[in-house]
């Protein structure tokens, strides 16, 4: 007798993980790693790493996932890997969530009365 035919499993999709966009504006070659705060629209974010070689780029995705909470895996630079101005993504959490987690409360927001 013939083994009863197997139903392939229905694959339910999985639930898109929040991700959030940001500015940075980078300093190369300063004196620690450390993310600063808000410079001109821009998280500032400095590094101990030269840029060469992509050396920069990875303290960058380093000292940010720390800073988040995140693996530096969860932190891919998208845009500017040749600049000092760079676009990243930070896969897992929400924008609110990033500005929670680096200290900006956002510009001040006038409440109408």
């Amino acid at each position: 007798m013939p083994p009863p035919p197997v139903r392939p499993r229905r694959q339910t999709p999985e639930p898109e993980r929040p991700t959030a966009r940001l500015a940075l504006r980078i300093v190369p070659r300063a004196s620690r790693d450390v993310v600063v705060g808000m410079r001109m629209g821009a998280l500032l974010v400095r590094v101990t790493a030269a840029p060469v070689d992509g050396a920069a780029n990875e303290a960058v995705a380093r000292v940010l996932a720390k800073r988040l909470g995140v693996a530096t895996r969860a932190v891919r630079i998208v845009g500017g890997q040749a600049s000092k101005s760079k676009v990243v993504e930070v896969e897992g959490l929400d924008l609110a969530e990033v500005w929670r987690r680096v200290g900006y409360e956002g510009p001040p927001v006038d409440v109408p009365e």
